[in-house]
């Protein structure tokens, strides 16, 4: 009798509860009006608290009715006598049906597809029952996105992210779409694919609904320090042998940027030449607190191409470090260029800073003042490593940034209980968003190391620092393995990701046999800020980049003479500004970006990776996959051998194939022969092999084509 007096009594109360609850939590709806219920449809929202369904039922319709798990609704029978509410044992195959027939009646329904609260910060799977009930009923699916209650004290992550008790919240509702049914395919198969697409439509509005229409990096500094706490430590820099925390990082950002703002007064943009260290990342964000866009430079291009860079981009001057140009080598470029542009040594920088600097970090470090927002003031350059005689400058706003941030973390659990070992340059895309910016604005400590050709360190580093997060090449994936104890990456190591070129499959089998790892690999251009495509833990598929990012539509360009797949063109939120073009200026990105990869795309969706388009050789009018050749050449190699396959031109065939290799014993005649008894046609047989001690590297890692290709040029003519 008590128990219904006081359900009567909330009754009453509710009118009064409800903008209460919805205050606490500051909860901003999206989508609202767009709801319509003269069609069957199910609302699909992911899973992140126990106050989920709540909120959700404090501002839907009252006519939509929950689907609740049975153990869940005997736990919460009080507070679901409120709303209309469908109780299934997950465990019953039965309860598909109920809310099929449920669905078909009419009655909107809130089904979670996941079926659980996340316990990763990212989505769960999701079960193939919604995927049954959308293709039968072909019902108007809507993607709800909730945002922030994973930092509630009701979410599933404790000791993963900070909680607290009323974050805020922003509910986003998508638009609808259904199922398209195929009756040429198997129930099965019909269910499997409506699961996969539900899947890819929840996760692309999760992405969409995150992103804002312009923001500054450093602001989103400032809201990742107050998620996750300012005294949490967040940037380990292993040569200072110095630990920061958000607290520290964002004061001191805040009084290098009184300081720089003195030295490079109305300048728009300042080249970067620092190695990756705490020093570089307190750089990038006072550059980003001032609106100032940072080119990054790579010191491994030569003092020439430095220079062309700069110019390139406009730069009046240059910020780096007395000590790294010294331990770099690098004195001879800095030499010239103190003839050309002002450049500010942060030791010296440092020294110079005075009461009235730190003080005015103080006051806007208590006042969290932000960083500008606008066209122009929330940009950085990085420099592509192609073809063209001077680099060209690739301008990546700190939106194509955040969005490549928010599209990785939507596949792949990340949470700020990892740690991340930032040792892939700054200067290359994939270390500055996904091994610099990607922790930092996420909550993770990064460990900075300014060198990942030490390959006996890394591993010490890993086991040492237990780290969680690692990224490679396929390069130097496989050197770390040859030097590491087997449980230097067994002990801590969670993620293992290869980008930037083709990871081989005996560096894949020997991270699984001696580490017992699945390295995961992914695709991307500098251009795309720079992930494209990724394996997952729960979507991976051997021999193939992944699937595409959530929020990347993609297209396949026919090219003549290939017959399967096209060149890859892709556009999205992390599709770059435009380019910086030597002599020319700025030149903008086009809707459709053209990675100039050839590229094939399965019925499941993963992506494979043929070559570039420069990547194939004509060789009698037939084209000729050059990556294939140098897979082909490689597995008659020794393990460790390293070959590159380029074209030059040929009187007869039009061009023919030239192979650089590092391993001295090898013969062009038994290679041959090797290749003829296993089956590969003439055609992929390069016509010579070329022996030097040491392949070109690019700073990445990668084999210099470019260079080699040159050299390939020079050796052809003068013979």
């Amino acid at each position: 009798m008590i128990k219904w007096l006081f359900i009567v009594l909330l009754r009453l109360l509710l009118p009064l509860l409800r903008p209460v609850i919805l205050a606490c939590y500051r909860v901003k709806v999206k989508g609202l009006q767009q709801l319509n219920f003269t069609d069957k449809t199910v609302l699909i929202p992911n899973h992140v608290s126990l106050l989920d369904a709540v909120l959700l039922a404090l501002i839907l319709p009252e006519e939509v009715a929950f689907v609740v798990n049975t153990r869940m609704a005997k736990r919460f029978a009080w507070p679901l006598h409120f709303r209309t509410h469908i109780p299934v044992d997950p465990l019953n195959p039965y309860s598909v049906r109920k809310m099929l027939k449920t669905v078909q009646s009419g009655t909107p329904l809130v089904i979670f597809p996941e079926g659980r609260i996340s316990t990763t910060g990212s989505m769960m799977k999701v079960y193939g029952g919604i995927g049954y009930i959308a293709s039968r009923s072909e019902a108007h699916m809507v993607p709800i996105a909730i945002s922030g209650l994973e930092y509630s004290k009701f979410s599933y992550l404790r000791g993963k992210m900070k909680q607290i008790w009323f974050p805020a919240v922003s509910i986003t509702i998508g638009e609808s779409f259904q199922v398209p049914v195929n009756e040429k395919l198997t129930r099965r198969v019909q269910k499997e694919r409506a699961t996969e697409l539900i899947a890819s439509r929840m996760q692309n509005h999760l992405v969409d609904s995150r992103m804002k229409p312009e923001l500054n990096l450093f602001n989103e500094l400032l809201m990742a320090a107050k998620q996750h706490g300012f005294s949490k430590m967040i940037c380990d820099d292993i040569i200072s042998d110095t630990s920061i925390s958000y607290r520290k990082l964002i004061l001191t950002t805040y009084t290098m940027a009184e300081r720089l703002k003195e030295l490079l007064g109305n300048q728009k943009r300042a080249a970067v030449l620092l190695p990756n260290a705490a020093a570089h990342v307190v750089t990038l964000f006072s550059l980003f607190r001032l609106g100032i866009t940072p080119a990054i430079l790579n010191y491994t291009a030569g003092k020439n191409a430095m220079l062309d860079a700069c110019e390139t981009v406009s730069a009046e001057t240059i910020i780096t470090s007395r000590a790294f140009i010294e331990k770099a080598g690098l004195t001879d470029f800095i030499h010239r260029a103190s003839g050309i542009y002002s450049v500010i040594y942060l030791e010296e920088l440092k020294e110079s800073i005075a009461f009235k600097h730190k003080w005015a970090g103080i006051r806007h470090f208590l006042r969290k003042t932000q960083g500008p927002v606008g066209d122009g003031e929330t940009e950085v350059v990085l420099y592509t490593s192609g073809s063209e005689s001077k680099p060209k400058g690739v301008v990546l706003t700190h939106r194509n940034i955040f969005a490549n941030i928010g599209q990785a973390k939507a596949v792949i659990a990340f949470n700020a209980a990892d740690i991340l070992l930032g040792a892939m340059p700054m200067f290359h895309s994939f270390g500055l968003t996904a091994g610099t910016m990607l922790p930092v604005l996420s909550g993770m400590k990064v460990v900075m190391y300014p060198n990942p050709l030490h390959y006996k360190v890394i591993p010490e580093i890993v086991y040492d620092r237990n780290i969680t997060i690692l990224f490679g090449t396929s390069t130097f994936l496989s050197a770390y393995a040859r030097t590491a104890h087997a449980y230097d990456f067994a002990c801590s190591l969670k993620y293992v990701v290869a980008g930037a070129e083709k990871l081989k499959e005996e560096v894949r089998q020997t991270w699984a046999d001696k580490f017992g790892i699945r390295i995961l690999e992914g695709y991307g251009t500098t251009e795309t800020a720079p992930v494209i495509s990724l394996n997952t833990p729960m979507y991976v598929k051997k021999g193939t980049v992944g699937r595409v990012l959530p929020g990347i539509q993609v297209r396949i360009e026919k090219v003549d003479g290939i017959e399967l797949g096209g060149n890859l063109l892709v556009r999205g939120p992390n599709v770059m500004k435009g380019y910086l073009i030597h002599g020319q200026g700025f030149v903008p990105c086009p809707e459709w970006y053209s990675c100039g990869d050839i590229v094939q795309i399965d019925e499941e969706g993963y992506l494979s990776i043929q070559g570039r388009m420069q990547s194939f050789a004509k060789i009698g009018g037939e084209k000729v996959s050059l990556p294939m050749v140098e897979e082909l050449v490689s597995s008659s190699l020794p393990a460790q051998a390293v070959c590159a396959a380029v074209a030059v031109p040929d009187a007869r065939k039009g061009e023919r194939i030239v192979v650089y290799h590092n391993s001295a014993d090898t013969q062009l005649q038994l290679l041959r022969e090797s290749m003829k008894e296993r089956g590969h046609p003439g055609i992929y047989m390069p016509s010579e092999l070329r022996y030097v001690e040491k392949l070109p590297l690019l700073g990445s890692g990668k084999v210099d084509y470019v260079t080699i290709k040159r050299i390939a040029l020079e050796e052809h003519h003068a013979s």
